[in-house]
Order: structure tokens, then C-alpha cells, then sequence
């Protein structure tokens, strides 16, 4: 029982007493006394509880919380570029801005900064900040769901209550940039040899005993402007591919109806699949959802897979493309994904070489990829922009059957209404 109540209670007994004894004269007595005591009580419960809030303030503090920042620090926080999160004394997530929750995910805030980050290069400059007081940088990488670069920033409040600061910058753009330079130089030096070393020889030859020779020179001109064309399409796919690499991991922020991009990618390879005498029949479910996507992007993958199916198909065959949904096949209850698959009846690919498609410059027959203009980037750049659409590409092949190559996207979440509060 509390002091004051304890006080309270000794004076009423008291004053009964008095009355008991002294009768109607000791009734004053026992009514003054009455309202001294209670008023000591109420005194000292008020003091009590100014005791109790202390002490939960104190034992909050101990425990390592910290107050929530002012309403307009959140707001100018909430609004940097750069991912941004507060740590208690405890090491746990006091806020994270919105840049940072994209990054850790939305419930990262009171959570120990272990279970967000769990990077040990990163926890260990949290702990050397921690205990020293100096400020910290590392560099760090995520490997998944698209590999990105980021250089941490650690440092610690100079007033109370003290926080840990951690800041990111994300390098990935930059370091994107360095590889891309490095492999467009080695790649490009490799693939350009062989068509500039034919073009020389034929300069030369023309230079030389056929100079005079008409038919010799209308044929070496066309074999020059063939491998000219080769070296464009190879520099226009290395610059694709390297533009597409820089942004992979930059969500795309687009809404596209699939059926529409798939139509209008197969319609721009009418004449190629007229030409071969391929048929490509399509097939979509009714009622497809939108895909969060970058149209032009999507259109340059169907354009590859289905510029591929005709190509490497028979003569005379077909190519098959259907549309429909699917669960998603990355375990998110409720999601779904939009499923097309490209099939063919070719001559399909040896087991041991699907698992390689999506290399630069790798192709299963050389001789026939180049007579068809093919420039061994298709299908490398088909996966960095699934890749960037956070999709999946699964192929599926068996040798004198054809192949089938699966685009799985997510469907766009539908849009929650917000709730409407009206004010009479």
C-alpha cells in the first residue's frame, strides 16, 4: 500500500477514537486532524507518482530508447536521397528513412541493427563507432536481389541523446560504369579483330591485282559492307547492353500491358518469320494483369527471343508464344507473376550449353549465329533487363524438339483505396 494511503487511514482511525472518547467536543478535533492528514496524503501521492514517471524515464533511458525526432527533423530526414538510419544505445533501429526502408525493408525500426543489416563489415564499423566515438567508412556489396554497391558512413551524436548515424551512398552506378568500361574494351578489341582484318584484306586486295577486276570488286565491296554492318550492330548492342547494366538496379517505374508489347514485338519480325516460311501463332489468356515495366525495354526482349525462335527454327516450322499468370515463384503470398513462353521446333540446344546463353558473346554455333547477323549480346541483354524488372528467364530445350524460353514478370499490385474522412 502506498505512503499517503497508509496516512490517510492512521488519521480517520484517529479521529474515530477521539469522538469515541471526547464525544461532540472531540468531533472538531477529530475533523481538523482529518483534513491534515489527507491533505499530507494527497502531498505525498502526487509526489509519489512524480517519482514513478522519473523512474520509468530513467529506466526507458537505461534501456537504450531514445525520444522520436521533432515531427519536422522526420520530414526533412524522410526526404534525403541517400538511405539513412538512428540507432540507439542498444543498437537498435530508432528511425530509417523512407530511402533506407527501401534498402532493409518497411519493418526495420526497433529492431536490432544485426537483424537489418547483416553485413559483418558494416556491424563492425557500428561497434568500433560505438565504443570510440570516431567515425567509420566501409564498403559493402548485396549481392541479391540485383548485386549494388554502397559506401557506409558511421558516426556517432555529440550531445544527448547520443545515436549512431549510419549513411549509405550507393556506388552501384559508379562501379556498373568501371566494369562496363573494362569489359566494352576487352570484348569490343576481341569481336571487332575479325571483321576490321577482313575489311583491310579486301582494301588490299582491291588495291592490288583486282583493281581492274569488275566482278572480283563488286564482290569484295558487298562482303565489306556485310562485316561494316556486323561492326554496327555488334556497337550498338555493346552500347545497349552497357546503358541497360548502369540502370539494373533501378526499379522501373512504368505500367505496361504485356499482350500489347508481345503483339507489337512479334509485328516488327513479320517480314524475317515471312521470309523463313515460320508461322508465330499467339495466345493470351483473358484478363491479363498490367506489369510494372519499361515498355521499350520489354519490347527488346520479346524482339530478341522471338527474333531467336524464328532464327534458329526450322524452315517452314512455327513458333508458338502463350500468355497467362502464375503463382509467384518467389514465395510472396498473394503476388502474381505473368507468364510468356516463346516455344519453337528447331533443332534445340545441347543440355551443357543452356546454362551458358546469357554470357556475352557466347553462341552455341559460331558459324551460324554470324551468317544470321548475330552478334552474341541477345540474350545477355534479355536477362540484365528481366534482371531490372525483377523477373526470371527459364529455358527449357531438347535436342531435335525445339525450345522454350519462359519470360515470368511481376504483376503490378493492384491499388489500395485509402480511406476517406469527411469532416461535417
Amino acid at each position: 500500500m502506498r505512503p499517503g494511503l497508509i496516512l490517510a487511514a492512521c488519521g480517520l482511525a484517529a479521529g474515530a477514537a477521539l469522538f469515541a472518547f471526547a464525544g461532540q467536543n472531540g468531533l472538531w478535533l477529530a475533523g481538523a486532524m482529518a483534513v491534515v492528514l489527507l491533505a499530507g496524503a494527497a502531498m505525498m501521492g502526487a509526489r509519489s507518482t512524480q517519482t514513478e514517471v522519473a523512474a520509468q524515464s530513467v529506466v526507458a533511458h537505461a534501456g537504450g530508447s531514445v525520444p522520436a525526432p521533432p515531427p519536422v527533423l522526420r520530414d526533412v530526414l524522410e526526404q534525403l536521397p541517400d538511405p539513412l538510419m538512428l540507432l540507439d544505445q542498444g543498437g537498435r533501429v530508432a528511425f530509417a528513412n523512407a530511402a533506407m526502408r527501401a534498402v532493409v525493408g518497411t519493418d526495420a525500426e526497433r529492431k536490432h541493427v544485426s537483424a537489418v543489416l547483416r553485413t559483418p563489415s558494416v556491424l563492425q564499423a557500428i561497434d568500433q563507432t560505438t565504443f570510440t566515438n570516431e567515425p567509420a567508412t566501409v564498403e559493402f556489396v548485396f549481392h541479391v536481389p540485383v548485386e549494388r554497391h554502397y559506401l557506409a558512413y558511421v558516426a556517432r551524436t555529440a550531445h544527448s541523446p547520443e545515436l549512431t548515424t549510419v549513411l549509405l551512398h550507393d556506388l552501384t552506378a559508379l562501379k556498373r560504369a568501371e566494369q562496363a568500361r573494362a569489359d566494352f574494351i576487352a570484348n569490343a578489341s576481341h569481336e571487332l579483330r575479325t571483321p576490321l582484318a577482313a575489311v583491310a584484306g579486301f582494301i588490299d586486295t582491291l588495291r592490288g591485282h583486282a583493281r581492274d577486276d569488275e566482278a572480283a570488286r563488286t564482290k569484295f565491296l558487298e562482303i565489306m559492307n556485310l562485316e561494316a554492318q556486323r561492326m554496327r550492330r555488334l556497337i550498338d548492342d555493346l552500347l545497349s547492353l552497357t546503358r541497360i547494366e548502369q540502370n539494373e538496379h533501378v526499379p522501373p517505374s512504368g505500367e505496361v500491358e504485356i499482350e500489347d508489347v508481345v503483339r507489337d514485338a512479334a509485328a516488327t519480325l513479320g517480314a524475317l518469320a515471312e521470309a523463313d516460311n515460320v508461322t508465330v501463332a499467339i495466345e493470351a489468356a483473358a484478363g491479363l494483369p498490367e506489369v510494372a515495366g519499361e515498355r521499350d525495354e520489354l519490347i527488346q526482349v520479346f524482339q530478341n527471343l522471338i527474333h531467336n525462335a524464328i532464327k534458329y527454327g526450322k524452315t517452314g516450322g512455327h513458333v508458338w508464344i502463350t500468355l497467362s499468370t502464375s503463382p509467384s515463384v518467389y514465395g510472396r503470398r498473394g503476388s502474381t507473376m505473368v507468364r510468356i513462353s516463346i516455344r519453337d521446333d528447331g533443332e534445340g540446344i545441347p543440355r551443357e550449353a543452356i546454362p551458358r546463353l546469357t554470357e556475352r558473346f557466347y553462341r552455341v554455333d559460331v558459324k551460324r549465329s554470324r551468317e544470321r547477323g548475330g552478334t552474341g549480346l541477345g540474350l545477355a541483354i534479355v536477362k540484365h533487363i528481366i534482371n531490372r524488372h525483377q523477373g526470371r528467364l527459364v529455358v527449357e530445350s531438347r535436342l531435335g524438339e525445339g525450345s522454350t524460353f519462359t519470360v515470368l514478370l511481376p504483376a503490378r499490385a493492384p491499388a489500395l483505396s485509402a480511406p476517406v474522412t469527411e469532416v461535417i
